[in-house]
């Protein structure tokens, strides 16, 4: 196959204008020119790889080169998952050319008093209309759990759904009822999107402030903002219309609820808003730079020797 050139990251779409995931499970995934090809014993699909966020990649998938470096190019996060999608392995690399969010998440969780205004921040974005100045994490916790019970009783009160409680099996989905089937589907596909937001901003997802310990603690941070909204909501939809395959039905109504919802937009906003770093300033950053303690950076690129020996001669 003829090498194409890359497209340079500056020229790709932009993660808040990208359409939000494709599962593909049991074909052979290839390339096509500047599309990602799918094949089965049905056909062949065709999707431009620069329009998506992240590519989930089930069993019995088969990648080809071509198709991991045409991924890579445009920016869009392979993330490798398990069975109907809910256990995640691995994932690709980010969009960012620019690492200022991502110091400012260190920076912020590494300070107790930042990390606590932070965790506020994503408080406030829940409870709408509430204050949360001065709550402790306790406190905060508190106020969560008994906001996520309510929405649980209010979506199995709309629905007919029995509720019960949140309880699954890491190792064996169909141990589980239905209406925790369908939210583990529903979170994981959620999760999906949001790591792939999350890494194409060049943010870690292992730097969590209000999860902590986890590879993904702050993947699960930024997905707890829009669940109430968009995945419990479609469980318990999905679960009163007695679907056959809760799974896949679960999947593909989470990904219209997210381009309906803009959650990609949004999750991108509102990370940018949590780093107090401007969106428009944060995307023309594409230099390196070099680190001095008593300046914030210095110019990179050059030969700091010969500068120090062009002072010399100058004295």
């Amino acid at each position: 196959m003829a090498r194409l050139l890359p497209v340079p990251v500056t020229a790709l779409p932009r993660a808040a204008d990208r359409m939000s995931f494709l599962y593909l499970e049991h074909c052979v995934v290839h390339r096509e020119d500047g599309a990602v090809t799918a094949r089965d014993d049905k056909g062949l699909v065709r999707v431009p790889a620069a329009s998506l966020l992240a590519v989930l990649l089930g069993p019995g998938t088969s990648v080809s080169h071509q198709a991991m470096c045409l991924l890579g190019e445009c920016g869009t996060t392979a993330v490798w998952v398990g069975e109907r999608g809910v256990r995640y392995y691995a994932h690709g690399r980010s969009l960012a050319t620019s690492s200022r969010l991502l110091v400012e998440q260190a920076a912020r969780v590494s300070s107790p008093q930042k990390r606590l205004a932070v965790a506020r921040k994503m408080y406030t974005m829940r409870f709408a209309g509430e204050d949360v100045d001065g709550l402790t994490m306790q406190q905060l916790r508190g106020r969560e759990g008994a906001r996520i019970r309510s929405v649980y009783r209010e979506n199995s009160k709309r629905t007919g759904v029995p509720w019960k409680r949140r309880e699954y099996e890491y190792d064996d989905f169909d141990a589980s009822d239905p209406i925790n089937q369908a939210l583990s589907a529903a979170h994981a596909a959620l999760y999906g999107v949001i790591h792939a937001v999350v890494v194409s901003l060049g943010c870690s997802p292992g730097l969590g402030f209000v999860h902590t310990g986890h590879e993904r603690s702050f993947v699960y941070d930024v997905a707890d903002l829009y669940k109430a909204d968009v995945t419990i909501p479609i469980a318990f939809d999905v679960v009163a219309e007695d679907m056959s395959d809760i799974a896949a039905t679960t999947r593909r109504r989470v990904r219209d609820r997210i381009f309906e919802l803009k959650v990609i937009e949004r999750s991108v906003r509102d990370i940018h808003k949590l780093f107090e770093v401007d969106e428009e300033e944060d995307l023309q950053v594409n230099v390196v730079s070099l680190w001095d303690y008593q300046r914030k950076v210095i110019a990179g690129g050059m030969n700091h020797a010969l500068a120090l020996e062009s002072l010399d001669d100058e004295e």
